[in-house]
């Protein structure tokens, strides 16, 4: 079982949970430092550990008319207040190579897109910046292929890597989410991760956006922490309606507090009796 160390906290299958959560597309400095502070709050409170989670671009966007976001200058910008501010560890996405360096110099986790999962050049050029990489399994992936994904970061001697499962597509606009995801990847001894919102989105379900069942974010996210993992990420906003990306499977912020409440004991209770596959 690897340990993997973010800031000050460290995290494992069998260590307290990890919360990584934040919006889905940066929207500004005050915004940002409004959600990591109430998150910050509400996970010690709990006692669960936490990475603000916030993309300065949305490069898959489902329509050329999507909103992409801040960019990468003033996306780094207001994730280095938000360290500074807040003192949480903060994580984002890539997209390419040549953006490493310069994201690994201000975030203290790269988090790889599904629909990247398998690209060489950038598992590779990630890994070099020795920074933690959580790589989200590809929506066409089985859980049984992310050992190949794992050794192309090692390959760098980088192991500080986390596996998150986002769903599997089922059909046109549906992601299914198959639990037997988590103890099979975890056979890599790397920690996992449940991605609560995302696994819940409705690709294109709107014609040109994505839909989703934010009701349904809080079962799965309960699921997977019963099962005993390291992390749940989940995108959260305090108005998901009016969020530039992803609200409709966002969970409102002010649910957040409860929801971690209830991560919590289930995660004592997953961890106190480990699953066994």
């Amino acid at each position: 079982m690897h340990d993997v160390q973010i800031g000050a906290l460290t995290v494992s299958n069998d260590r307290p949970l990890l919360v990584i959560a934040g919006p889905c597309q940066l929207e500004g400095t005050d915004h940002a430092q409004m959600i990591a502070g109430h998150m910050a709050e509400v996970c010690a409170a709990a006692g669960a550990q936490f990475v603000f989670k916030g993309s300065y671009d949305k490069a898959n966007r489902t329509s050329l008319e999507g909103k992409r976001g801040l960019g990468m200058d003033e996306g780094l910008k207001v994730m280095q207040s938000v360290k500074d501010s807040i003192g949480c560890p903060v994580l984002t996405d890539i997209h390419a190579p040549d953006h490493c360096a310069t994201v690994a110099s201000v975030c203290d986790v790269m988090q790889i897109p599904a629909f990247l999962c398998r690209q060489t050049d950038l598992l590779l050029a990630a890994g070099e910046t020795g920074a933690v990489i959580n790589v989200k399994k590809g929506q066409w992936l089985a859980p049984w292929d992310m050992p190949n994904v794992v050794s192309k970061i090692e390959s760098t001697g980088n192991k500080r890597i986390l596996l998150t499962e986002r769903g599997v597509s089922f059909g046109y606009n549906t992601w299914v989410a198959d639990m037997r995801s988590l103890p099979t990847m975890a056979r890599t001894g790397y920690p996992v991760v449940m991605d609560a919102t995302h696994s819940i989105q409705q690709p294109g379900g709107l014609g040109s956006s994505s839909g989703g069942q934010r009701e349904f974010a809080p079962v799965m996210a309960r699921a997977a922490v019963s099962l005993g993992i390291a992390a749940v990420f989940i995108e959260t906003h305090e108005d998901p309606d009016t969020a530039p990306s992803d609200g409709p499977n966002m969970i409102p912020l002010d649910q957040m507090g409860a929801l971690v409440q209830s991560l919590m004991k289930f995660d004592a209770l997953a961890k106190a009796d480990p699953l066994r596959v």
